[in-house]
């Protein structure tokens, strides 16, 4: 008889009690910790067994992260966000068995980091314009090209790289998806210095690095509908979390109303406050809409509902790190550092000082696909609106005209 889902949950509930009891984390070392959570299926319950997960319905996934949360566990997801959020549904989806034993675990404790190599200086937001070449030389591919926009490439050990195998064939079939060592040579990373002062991001350079083709995900051409799996995973990790109540931006414009607005009589402090109110009511209703989405995802490629969460994130952050330079004043105008620094965590969320969260802010509507790119997506696959005009759709990459 299958086990119900409030066996299901139950289950869960136990593994989760246990692994805190047998591994304290205030006395176990977070490698330690996440190796643990990963060999007793608690990484991702969706996954199967053996690759960090029970098999089960994504759902319970929240049982686990409430229980490891109240107990201030490590969590993977901030020391290795792209292979966290991005490389491991990609790996569990299209990789062989050998590249999930090979993979997951080391990626979920944070042992080898993971960056996403698809964005070029020609090819942004059309991702499948890309020109990185890949050409086949017996067992292996030799890449030549250049990626950027590439976060936390200088800490990273692998790479999700997509890369173009057929010019003749057109944009979207002529792709082709691998696993590449950023160690490897031929394989430069470049810092690009943000308006923070810091620089996660990078640039990266191959010059004739190769790939043993063992390390392809994927079939030869596929490189598309692999890198679907990447990206729509990738909306529903910046934009998808489910968050607890009053948590994440908006704490930080109540705590700044909380200081220096409240109890003041003055208008302006008035229309702060609505204003504040307002954002909070988004906040918690971007917040429901992506518990609704959490209780629908499966593994592989997740529907629409990440590229929702991702659009109603990126300008509710900028619209609540808005407001919170203007309920700091002058002091909102003042930045403490310049400092050139490489960061090994990434985004606002990790900052400390308002002002850096308010510059860092303007990323999210950026990456993983601009705010316009989300609405072109809703449009065409929620709202069932004509998709815009792609001449190009069928053409030869190498016949279409760039720059």
């Amino acid at each position: 008889m299958p086990a119900t889902a409030t066996d299901a949950e139950a289950r869960v509930a136990e593994l989760s009690d246990r692994l805190l009891e047998t591994h304290p984390p205030a006395s176990t070392p977070p490698q330690e910790f996440l190796g643990a959570q990963f060999d007793v299926g608690l990484a991702w319950v969706h996954f199967p067994e053996g690759d960090g997960g029970l098999g089960l319905p994504p759902k319970l996934q929240e049982v686990v992260s409430t229980r490891l949360r109240a107990a201030r566990a490590p969590a993977a997801s901030v020391r290795n966000p792209i292979g966290f959020g991005m490389g491991a549904p990609t790996v569990a989806t299209h990789g062989s068995e050998a590249q999930r034993r090979r993979y997951l675990r080391p990626l979920f404790t944070g042992e080898e980091i993971w960056c996403q190599l698809f964005s070029e200086p020609g090819a942004g937001s059309d991702v499948a314009g890309l020109s990185t070449r890949a050409v086949r030389d017996g067992d292996e591919w030799v890449v030549n090209g250049q990626k950027v926009w590439t976060t936390l490439a200088h800490l990273a050990r692998w790479g999700m790289l997509v890369a173009r195998t057929d010019p003749e064939a057109p944009k979207h079939r002529g792709l082709t998806y691998f696993v590449i060592d950023m160690h490897g040579a031929g394989v430069e990373v470049r810092p690009l210095r943000q308006m923070t002062g810091e620089a996660e991001f990078n640039e990266v350079y191959f010059t004739d690095a190769r790939i043993p083709d063992a390390e392809r995900l994927g079939a030869v051409g596929e490189g598309w509908h692999v890198a679907i799996t990447t990206l729509m995973n990738e909306r529903v990790s910046i934009g998808g979390m489910t968050a607890l109540r009053g948590s994440g931006p908006i704490t930080d414009a109540v705590q700044l109303w909380s200081r220096h607005h409240a109890g003041n009589p003055s208008a302006t402090s008035a229309v702060l406050r609505d204003r504040l109110m307002r954002l909070w009511i988004r906040a918690e209703a971007n917040r429901y809409t992506n518990m609704r989405a959490a209780e629908n995802r499966k593994q592989g490629t997740p529907g629409p509902e990440g590229s929702t969460g991702k659009l109603a994130g990126a300008e509710l952050n900028k619209d609540v790190y808005d407001l919170c330079i203007d309920l700091l004043g002058l002091e909102g105008t003042l930045y403490p550092s310049y400092e050139m620094v490489r960061p090994g965590l990434v985004g606002g969320a990790y900052n400390p000082d308002i002002r850096k969260s308010f510059l860092r802010a303007r990323a999210n509507s950026i990456e993983g696909g601009t705010s316009e790119v989300m609405r072109n997506i809703l449009g065409e696959r929620v709202l069932g609106l004509p998709g815009e005009p792609r001449a190009d759709k069928d053409v030869p990459w190498s016949h279409i005209p760039r720059n």
